[in-house]
């Protein structure tokens, strides 16, 4: 019993990965591990009975939580597109444009990817998209099966990390940052990795174009005016709509969940107006959308109740010593944190890797001075690969679904590895380059407190605002009193009791 009082938190973990090893929902293996684990320490006398009177206000702060409702928005908005027949019609007018190009048809994948991630912001829609339409073009005209399909996996998944993702909204809310400076700080890291996919296929055209050849003559049916014109009219739509997503959230106009909101009524309006949806196909959406939603709270429910036991047992302060304590400091700390994300993405989707993992992390980077925006950012593109990963990445899943009979899946793999290898790389240069995120973000205030200022109200401050208030004589009713920093009583014990308590009965577990 007294080993089992001394090591309550790292006991806890490892009875978390063994339920979800034996195939367990992961939303009841939390729930579970905080419930059975807090009955434990309540018996061990660790814990008092008073622990699970808190649970209901926890969970409510779950279902009170605005930033959350930008989720089912989102993902409303990539199945309306997907059932719009927008990313045919991008595909078919870019692959006319790179038609004649060595690897056109690839480079339209990876820019009609990079679009459809900043309208959709979902993956499945991406990837199955993509899938159907340009997959059996590309083997027609002779690619290399790894290519096609590693390319059209990895476009996929720019959804996940360029702007409006699902997967930044999640890592705010856990690290308690805001959803639009996540958006801002990912979008220039979302167009950096675009590029390197870019680079990656114009080296393969280069070396060896017989695996990306161009459009033979007879395939290209668009020229000239004709060309333009369907350009034009093809990329405008999508345009407005990435402006009224990301534009009115990046100046400020509108809240995250505002801007899916306009998103969701936006993608509505241009598939009516396309005359590509109708009333079973919007059904379709609809219940996706709430599937998908009850999956991510449920599993935010569960971590809330494994996260109340856990910081009961002070497992936090087990994870932050542990980690704070790595050799290396803040290097070290990166570089394993990124290890045991990327092994960890073999066998969790990003969903879990976000519940789970990234709490226990974030008070970890904070005490080391670590950008919680920067350090989102990075572990998202990390997580990235949780998508690529053969055998279990879930885009390889849905390529899989759609794609012909004809490619193995060993092919799909191992075209995924490429891609996987950049994104890897990806994380090594936002590690050395932290500017890439933090560059258009507002930096924090500076208080120089050797020269705060209180003013008393209820009288007119004196003409002399320099002049300094006497001590050495009781000031007098309505005179401003200036009060030094060294002067200003330090917050008491009962203070911070206070505010600890008040914390944890408003549900937040983040610093």
């Amino acid at each position: 019993m007294e080993f089992i009082a001394a090591n309550m938190a790292p006991l806890m973990f490892g009875a978390l990965v063994v339920f979800m090893l034996f195939g367990y929902p992961v939303a009841f293996a939390l729930a579970a591990n905080g419930i059975v684990f807090g009955l434990i320490g309540i018996e061990l006398g660790l814990l008092t009975p008073a622990l699970f009177q808190a649970l209901p206000d926890r969970i409510f702060g779950v279902m009170s939580n605005d930033t959350l409702l930008a989720i089912p928005f989102f993902t409303f908005m990539g199945l309306i597109l997907e059932r719009s027949g927008m990313a045919e019609d991008l595909l078919d007018t870019i692959g006319q444009l790179f038609g004649p190009v060595r690897g056109g048809l690839a480079f339209a994948v990876i820019f009609v990817g990079a679009i459809l991630a900043a309208t959709t912001g979902v993956v499945a829609a991406s990837v199955i998209s993509m899938g159907l339409i340009s997959l059996p073009i590309m083997m027609r005209y002779g690619y290399d099966q790894r290519i096609a399909t590693g390319v059209i996996a990895a476009s996929g998944t720019l959804a996940q990390i360029i702007p409006p993702s699902l997967v930044l909204i999640i890592m705010a809310d856990q690290l308690g940052r805001s959803v639009g400076d996540m958006y801002q700080g990912a979008l220039v890291p979302g167009l950096v990795l675009t590029t390197f996919y870019v680079g990656y296929v114009a080296l393969i055209a280069i070396f060896k174009p017989e695996r990306a050849p161009a459009l033979p003559l007879e395939a290209r049916t668009l020229r000239g005016g004709k060309l333009l014109l369907r350009v034009v009219t093809s990329l405008l739509p999508p345009l407005l709509l990435i402006f009224l997503v990301l534009g009115t959230i990046f100046l400020g106009i509108a809240t995250p969940t505002e801007g899916g909101a306009m998103g969701a009524f936006g993608a509505l309006m241009l598939a009516m107006i396309r005359r590509r949806i109708d009333m079973k196909q919007l059904k379709q959406a609809m219940e996706s959308t709430a599937r998908l939603t009850t999956f991510v709270v449920m599993i935010l429910v569960g971590a809330r109740v494994f996260s109340l036991t856990f910081y009961g047992v002070e497992g936090h302060l087990w994870v932050e010593h542990l980690l704070s304590s790595l050799p290396g400091g803040e290097v070290g700390f990166l570089i394993a944190v990124n290890l045991l994300i990327f092994l960890l993405a073999f066998f969790l989707d990003f969903f879990e890797l976000a519940f789970i993992v990234v709490p226990l992390l974030a008070p970890a980077a904070e005490k080391l001075g670590i950008d919680l925006i920067w350090f989102g950012v990075l572990l998202g593109v990390n997580m990235q690969t949780s998508f690529m990963h053969p055998p279990f990445g879930f885009a390889l899943f849905y390529l899989r679904s759609v794609a012909p009979p004809s490619i193995k899946t060993t092919q799909i793999y191992w075209g995924a590895v490429p891609f996987v290898i950049i994104q890897i790389i990806m994380v090594g240069v936002l590690i050395a380059f932290p500017q890439l995120v933090t560059m258009g973000l507002d930096k924090q205030v500076q208080v120089d407190t050797d020269n705060v200022e209180i003013v008393v109200p209820g009288s007119d401050v004196p003409e002399d605002d320099n002049a300094p208030v006497q001590f050495d004589e009781a000031p007098k009713e309505g005179d401003a009193v200036t009060v030094g920093p060294d002067e200003i009583p330090a917050p008491g014990a009962d203070d911070d009791a206070a505010k600890a308590l008040e914390k944890a009965m408003q549900g937040g577990d983040k610093k």
